[in-house]
């Protein structure tokens, strides 16, 4: 399960929430750490310049970098910056990991209506990760970055349907939201709709089904689909069986990162 900056950036490591293949995530070094007292904020018409800057520092893994820019824009009450530094301290990226200090700076954001802020609240209390476990806490608050249209809220939201969590489960709820996400342009909905179809839950099985928003999934770069479309291949499901397709799929989704689907060309190699 991870923490994002974006709905598609996801900075925290994977875990559960995303697992949804079938086959079944310091020393500082920053100059105003060290220093006492409150930042002073840069001049408003400079605020863009050195966002750019702390994000460009973020992605290159520059993070005392990134951590003195961002906390220097948030002072001058920058949502972005405050959503950054919440990322940070919760996935402990050049800074010691305090999921405390990491809710404080995602309910300010939240509260500035930043959606990614309110989705990544929802899963600290999924994980309970500096608060108590609360499914219940977490759907409300995927619920509320779904409404300001965050995909990846919207994803979570159908899994927790899926899976019963904080809710009965409901298929159709589930399916319901995953297409949402999907039409926000949610690769991982994608392949978890595959999954609904495949398993037969809350649908009829349909293995047709299942291989279409497989192979959209995967063209989008999702290598749980690609392993997924190896293993309908493998198995003659909704195809005829066919070995040397599933070795390119697994193959495909190997070199995406995809352990499972290391694991099976172990076994067809």
């Amino acid at each position: 399960m991870a923490l994002a900056v974006t709905r598609t950036r996801r900075p925290w490591p994977a875990g559960p929430l995303w697992a949804t293949a079938v086959a079944a995530g310091l020393l500082c070094g920053s100059s105003a750490m060290a220093q006492s007292g409150a930042p002073t904020p840069p001049p408003e018409a400079s605020l863009k310049a050195q966002m750019t800057r702390g994000v460009q520092a973020f992605e290159a893994g520059n993070y005392s970098v990134a951590f003195d820019v961002f906390r220097l824009a948030a002072a001058s009450g920058d949502v972005d910056a405050m959503m950054y530094l919440g990322v940070m301290y919760g996935s402990g990226h050049g800074i010691a990991v305090d999921y405390s200090a990491a809710m404080g700076w995602f309910r300010r954001a939240a509260t500035a209506g930043n959606s990614q802020a309110m989705c990544n609240i929802g899963l600290l209390y999924l994980q309970g990760l500096g608060v108590a476990k609360s499914p219940t806490e977490a759907m409300g608050w995927f619920l509320k970055a779904a409404s300001s249209g965050n995909a990846e809220a919207m994803f979570n939201v159908g899994v927790l349907e899926r899976d019963g969590m904080g809710v009965p489960a409901n298929f159709a709820e589930a399916m319901r939201w995953f297409r949402r996400a999907v039409g926000e342009g949610d690769v991982t909905a994608a392949n978890a709709i595959g999954v609904l179809y495949q398993q037969g839950l809350g649908v009829p099985v349909d293995y047709a089904e299942a291989m279409s928003w497989y192979r959209r999934a995967a063209d989008a770069g999702s290598d749980a689909a690609m392993y997924n479309v190896g293993v309908l291949w493998e198995s003659g499901l909704g195809v005829a069986k066919d070995r040397d397709q599933a070795i390119e799929w697994y193959r495909k989704a190997a070199a995406a990162g995809n352990d499972r689907a290391r694991e099976a060309l172990k076994t067809l190699m």
